[in-house]
């Protein structure tokens, strides 16, 4: 078997085009395969309620609840009840809606609801989360999700409140999100059906269809401060430094409590205005009338903008917004709809024209992005976000809101028109797609998170557009070998730093994992696009097989590599022993992680949480997702691997990682061949292979693509003209051929100076003994 292998790689012109050939057929074949169970095998969806019921007692998910009568309906609830008082009913939110959390499988939360639509109880019965299962105590997550308790819900629905936030848990972001959205989303839907109480679906399907109110036509007059304010054209909200800490202390956080704001009680902590700009009186009064024209001009059509004002101790801007291009104190509310401005959004004003105005030193002009429709003639809120730091890494955060609602004066409403018949209530709303019904709460939770991290995405993707070009232009890059040695070091910096440390995307084989159990359970993009980066990365990285196979992911794109790459750099320059394992035993211990990657794939075909906590042999949780802040045996596991990997480079990825393993069965299908080699590499010169970080290349001169790195040290040196055995022997003999070309024949009977020699190891000139001369 052995001696096959080296024939395969002693001739690499036919034996490896067929073997990729049928690789490639394989590969297509699989997944074809895998495509029709896609389509073949999902299973229906069955409500799940029952199942999950006889685990709580009444008391436990309702309080005050002696018993929960049988499931009814539809999705099916269950009411509540104490004695022979109906007190609510409880659901399973999964039978409402899309609750599929990062693992692919759906997150079970059972939720109690009272009949005035408020939430009493939220019970985690049963999820597949990778990040709970094993890193974050599910505690954390269970108390995050229980601060939807006692939120109201029917307001909510009738747009004159926002939806209820959770606490986020760090490291657990998307999976507390998914869980907080599908209890708001599962209940939002129930009210507006009529299942549950809170609101009347039918009276308001029978309300007849009026014209939609508009702004008052006219250029607007000019007015002086105190007459805005005094007619809510401008409103207020002032806050003190005791009312501040007042709420902290209410709000049941000890530590933010402990931590109150300093200064005198009654001095003022922010003094907040907001005002809509873009309706033409206030605009004139507050802008300028050159200001205001100038406003227009740049607004579209229907778009709004608001001016918002500010003293105190408390920025309503804060730094964020310097960082990240994002406001993250304050944001607009309509409709349960949030928006956060952006700095493209934002104009710095230094006073406000209108007559009698304070000399506020905080000034902002926002408008309102087009596609968030902002209706002006509608209530909406202004939220200040308080923060308080709490320790070295946490904050506190309180919420306070500004309301807004247009003075009638600037409104046009239509007189209603006669009424219509009273319609049939809606239907009720099911398990399946999205009905009529639906409004802007049930924007998808996907479409959110891509929204919020625009600029993390936009990043990643001007990187990967960087990588790209290093890539495509390798050969111009690696004949600098200084300047290739500085993008290397300063790309793997950003992807530790960055991308792992900052954004926690680490792709990792659990990604694997869950989309191959997708494929055969049910497949859908939503929790996929529930991550951005880790979705816009493996985008990138399924591209960039076919092109360069595994190497662009290993060698560039890993967080943990990176890491064990600077340290290696690091202990090289410090002199520490490097160890190079011999070629024999090098080879027989590259098939441990491909053992390992089967292993876990066999295992999730039985369990995928199984195979998730088993894909604990990655280290990646521990080292950059979490940041070493775990229990003990695995943050001593992870230090482990990464001092072995002082003294073997990049240790863990040679030998055990199941993701790189993974990578390299597609990477199969590759389609290029982009690494050069001399027709002497590996017979003589062996000088690649023993410089090859990773021991990729064979004895016989070709590399191994399933463990190549695309580390470009073996395309530096085969550009280097004093390292590389062909290239020296290349200059030689040029330098030769132009040290004879130097040389001219002396003519027969030629007679004159001594003639001019170019010596070719020194290069200067010198003069032929006189014995040589001519006659």
């Amino acid at each position: 078997m052995r001696g096959e292998l080296r024939l395969a790689y002693q001739h690499p012109d036919r034996t490896r085009r067929s073997r990729r050939t049928g690789g490639k057929t394989c590969f297509l074949h699989l997944l074809l395969l895998l495509g029709w169970l896609c389509v073949c095998a999902h299973p229906a969806k069955a409500a799940r309620l029952a199942e999950f019921l006889p685990g709580v007692t009444p008391a436990e998910i309702f309080p005050g609840a002696d018993r929960i009568g049988p499931p009814q309906g539809d999705p099916p609830l269950a009411p509540v009840y104490a004695g022979d008082r109906l007190l609510g009913h409880v659901y399973l939110n999964a039978d409402v809606t899309d609750a599929t959390g990062y693992s692919g499988k759906p997150i079970h939360i059972l939720v109690a609801i009272d009949t005035g639509g408020v939430i009493r109880g939220v019970r985690l019965v049963d999820h597949k989360e990778p990040i709970v299962l094993i890193g974050i105590p599910e505690q954390r997550v269970v108390s995050a999700i229980n601060s939807l308790v006692g939120a109201e819900i029917a307001p909510v629905v009738r747009g004159e409140a926002r939806p209820p936030q959770t606490d986020i848990v760090s490291g657990a972001t998307v999976t507390v999100l998914v869980m907080a959205d599908s209890v708001v989303r599962s209940a939002v839907r129930l009210i507006r059906s009529g299942r549950l109480g809170g609101t009347a679906p039918a009276e308001t399907a029978a309300t007849p269809a009026t014209a939609p109110a508009t702004l008052a036509t006219g250029p607007g007059e000019v007015r002086d401060w105190e007459s805005l304010l005094g007619d809510g054209s401008v409103r207020r909200l002032h806050l003190s430094i005791g009312e501040v800490n007042d709420a902290f202390r209410r709000g049941g956080n000890q530590a933010a409590a402990d931590s109150p704001e300093p200064g005198d009680e009654d001095e003022t902590f922010i003094d907040l205005y907001a005002a809509l700009v873009s309706v033409p009186t206030i605009g004139r009064s507050l802008l300028g009338d050159a200001a205001y024209e100038q406003l227009r001009s740049r607004l579209e059509p229907g778009q709004q903008a608001i001016l918002v004002a500010g003293e105190g101790v408390y920025s309503f801007k804060g730094s964020g917004y310097v960082r990240g291009g994002i406001f993250d104190r304050i944001e607009l509310i309509q409709d349960g709809r949030t928006l956060r401005f952006r700095d493209r959004d934002h104009t710095r004003l230094g006073d406000i024209a209108a007559d009698g105005a304070p000399r506020l030193p905080e000034i902002a002009l926002f408008t309102v992005p087009p596609q968030f429709g902002m209706d002006p003639t509608a209530p909406w809120q202004t939220q200040l976000l308080i923060q308080r730091a709490i320790g070295a890494r946490e904050k506190a955060f309180l919420p306070f809101e500004l309301g807004y609602r247009l003075p009638e004066r600037y409104i046009d409403r239509p007189s209603p028109p006669p009424a219509a018949p009273v319609a049939a209530a809606p239907p009720a709303i099911g398990a399946g797609p999205e009905t009529a019904t639906d409004g802007p709460l049930d924007e998808p939770l996907w479409q959110r998170i891509w929204r919020t991290k625009t600029w993390d995405i936009g990043i990643t993707a001007v990187a990967l557009g960087v990588l790209t070009g290093i890539f495509f232009f390798q050969d111009q890059l690696v004949r600098r070998p200084a300047l290739y040695r500085w993008v290397r070091r300063i790309f793997l910096i950003w992807t530790l730093v960055w991308l792992g440390w900052y954004a926690n995307a680490q792709l990792s084989v659990v990604n694997v994992i869950t989309f191959a159990s997708a494929l055969v359970t049910g497949f859908s993009w939503t929790y996929f696009l529930a991550a951005p980066l880790i979705f816009v990365l493996w985008t990138g990285v399924a591209a960039a097989l076919i092109f360069w196979g595994r190497g662009v992911f290993c060698g560039w794109l890993c967080p943990f590599g990176a890491l064990q790459e600077l340290l290696a750099t690091v202990a090289q320059k410090l002199k520490v022993p490097q160890i190079t394992v011999p070629w024999g035993l090098h080879e027989r211990l590259w098939p441990i992680k491909y053992i390992i990657f089967l292993g876990l794939f066999g295992a999730s075909l039985y369990s995928v949480a199984l195979a998730e906590q088993l894909a604990e042999v990655e280290p990646f949780k521990t080292a950059i997702i979490l940041k070493f802040d775990r229990t003990w045996p695995f943050v001593l596991y992870a230090v482990g691997l990464l001092a072995a990997g002082l003294f073997i480079e990049r240790f863990f990825c040679r030998y055990l990682c199941p993701l790189g393993a993974g990578l390299a069965i597609p990477a199969r299908m590759r389609t290029f061949e982009w690494l050069k080699r001399w027709p002497e590499c590996g017979s003589p010169c062996q000088r690649c292979a023993r410089e090859c970080p990773v021991q990729s290349i064979h004895p016989e001169g070709n590399i191994n693509p399933n463990e190549c790195i695309y580390c470009m040290h073996c395309q530096e040196l085969y550009r280097a003209e004093d390292r590389c055995p062909h290239n020296i022997q290349k200059r030689l003999k040029r330098e030769k051929a132009i040290a004879m070309s130097a040389v001219p024949l002396p003519a027969k009977g030629a007679k004159g100076p001594p003639k001019t020699v170019i010596t070719r190891t020194t290069g200067t000139p010198s003069t032929p003994p006189a014995a040589t001369q001519g006659p």
